[in-house]
């Protein structure tokens, strides 16, 4: 087989993973219960240090992984992107456990354009008409809700802007996903051990092995995905990454709607249609470009 095709049907492979097992994650998480969202996410922060670290030893990264550490400006970005994504990760498990795993999928599709928007607003991007477009369209789909429901999506908002936050937050510090993982996970970890400390173990030994087991898998559960999201973005052009993105919150929807039996209504479901228009547009721009640079070439 031809070696760039091949490199490239594993690049997709890899990538499918990823957003399948994202996709999916609700349907862990919710096992988990009946411990608490706060404990999960305290039992995450612990476990995915060990779940990292061994990929480092084994990839043989650990050291150049530990020099990073000794920079103040790498460890103060890091700190922040820690509660960043601790934040994005607790709203999550609140969602999917409390049967609002329907915003949470709202939240992740919205998230392209408010990245976006994060980069017109911090880093002075230069949007394309195609991009001013889908940024409006949000804001409509945001506005639909408050002046329908009377209240902001919340879940929806802070799920995309705190990880939106923690991209424009990551591209500050000099190390790939695998290394920021650990390097946050370095904050995560104590601060999970002292509320577990506090709050009796967190659930731990305390409704069965399957339950405990659950928690520990926490740490994978965090870093397959991660891992095999990079590993995919180093093989494939980010134009297709992107689109394979979206598989992620499409399962997330399905989930929700299907295996957790969560009910949409006509507010949200329109807020969904507005978004996806968003998203056509950003697509379409995606592949006009892509299409562009190919002709260049030739």
């Amino acid at each position: 087989m031809n070696e760039p095709v091949a490199q490239r049907r594993l690049g997709i492979a890899l990538a499918l993973i990823a957003n399948s097992v994202w996709g999916c994650a609700a349907l862990y998480w919710v096992q988990t219960k009946p411990v608490a969202p706060l404990d999960v996410l305290a039992h995450r922060g612990v476990w995915t240090l060990p779940a990292v670290l061994i990929v480092l030893l084994v990839a043989g990264r650990f050291r150049s992984t530990m020099k990073l550490a000794g920079d103040f400006n790498t460890l103060k970005y890091t700190a922040l992107a820690a509660a960043l994504i601790s934040v994005n990760w607790g709203v999550f498990l609140f969602a999917v456990t409390n049967g609002r795993a329907t915003e949470a999928s709202l939240g992740y599709f919205m998230l392209p354009i408010l990245t976006a928007m994060a980069g017109v607003v911090v880093f002075r991007e230069t949007p394309s008409r195609a991009q001013w477009l889908a940024m409006t369209l949000a804001v409509l789909a945001v506005a639909l809700q408050l002046v329908a429901v009377g209240t902001l999506p919340v879940i929806s908002l802070t799920l995309s802007v705190s990880f939106s936050l923690y991209s424009v937050i990551r591209k500050k510090i000099h190390a790939d996903a695998i290394q920021g993982l650990f390097l946050e996970s370095l904050f995560l970890m104590p601060a999970g051990l002292v509320w577990l400390f506090m709050n009796d173990g967190g659930g731990m030994l305390q409704y069965g092995l399957r339950t405990d087991l659950l928690l520990v898998g926490a740490g994978a559960i965090t870093a397959i995905p991660l891992l095999t999201h990079v590993a995919a973005a180093r093989i494939l052009p980010m134009s297709t990454v992107g689109l394979l993105s979206y598989l992620g919150p499409s399962l997330q929807l399905l989930v929700a709607q299907t295996f957790l039996g969560e009910s949409i209504s006509l507010v949200t479901g329109l807020s969904f249609l507005i978004v996806w228009c968003g998203l056509a547009l950003i697509v379409l721009d995606n592949l006009r470009t892509l299409r562009r640079q190919r002709s260049s070439r030739s």
